[in-house]
């Protein structure tokens, strides 16, 4: 019988000391909180929900060693994050943007290589699905109508507006992703010296993303209790009456989200078909 496994992450604010700022957001805890509730439903045992102060390198880190540690063929995992998402400059050459993406985590960034590193530990066949309510880009302010109604546009708005609506997505801004990367600037690039560029094609294991946005868009918040992809993620789901596959999942959350933040979906690894038209959250 297969098993199932599960990690939550949810960001609401950054370690000031290490980054100049706490990048403050509303919304990432409640959304790991909702997922981890999402995954028990489902019969995932839990391995770790990390919140804010304990979403730290080594504690991601060690969950993800864990759960390697316990999946074989047929399992699966499910990994959900919420927080804001970043770059550092690539030092590898394994980005054709020249640009890592990561994670931004209480204590630092944890960069694409490091992930992609720890899913190649586990067991051919093991399935992990990754929902990411992040984003990557620091343009954050260059195109701020897609966040504010037509009542702030007629308005117009003072800097303390800019900070409120900067804070709203979930995209470092790129002064803080620069001053970081100066600073620690030693570490980051040790990290990508010492992880080795991975092909994503040899990781062993079925590896399928579906992120809060396209590339080049910005995850917002939400206006509610939940960040804008994962609220519209659960309100698809129905609490478990969908039903259809990952593809059909992603469809309809697409059709439900604004012009502006349309949900990714792809699938790296061994990607198998037959993973993509499984029932969502279904371990067997």
């Amino acid at each position: 019988m297969p098993k199932g496994l599960s990690i939550h992450i949810g960001i609401n604010e950054i370690d000031e000391t290490r980054y100049g700022t706490k990048a403050e957001l509303k919304n990432p805890e409640n959304d790991a909180l909702a997922m981890a509730e999402l995954a028990k439903a489902n019969r995932f045992a839990p391995v770790a929900t990390l919140l804010t102060k304990n979403a730290t390198s080594e504690k991601v880190t060690g969950a993800l060693k864990e759960a390697a540690d316990q999946l074989t063929a047929g399992d699966m995992l499910l990994l959900t994050y919420a927080g804001h998402g970043a770059q550092v400059p690539d030092k590898n050459g394994d980005e054709p943007d020249r640009r890592d993406e990561t994670w931004v985590l209480y204590d630092r960034q944890f960069v694409d290589d490091e992930l992609h590193a720890l899913f190649g530990t586990f067991a051919e066949d093991v399935r992990i699905l990754l929902l990411s309510d992040s984003c990557h880009s620091g343009t954050v302010a260059r195109d701020l109508s897609l966040f504010l109604d037509d009542s702030e546009l007629e308005r117009g708005f003072d800097t303390s507006d800019r900070v409120e609506v900067r804070a709203r997505v979930r995209a470092l801004p790129q002064d803080v992703q620069f001053r970081n990367y100066q600073r620690d600037q030693e570490l980051y690039d040790e990290i990508q010296r010492s992880v080795p560029a991975l092909d994503l094609q040899d990781i062993a294991a079925d590896v399928l993303l579906v992120s809060g946005c396209q590339d080049n868009q910005t995850s917002s918040d939400g206006a509610g209790a939940h960040g804008l992809f994962t609220e519209t993620m659960l309100k698809t789901w129905k609490n478990g009456a969908f039903r259809g596959t990952y593809s059909t999942l992603h469809r309809q959350v697409t059709e439900a989200m604004p012009f502006y933040q349309s949900p990714n979906l792809f699938q790296t690894g061994k990607s198998t078909p037959a993973f993509l038209a499984q029932s969502p959250f279904a371990i067997s």
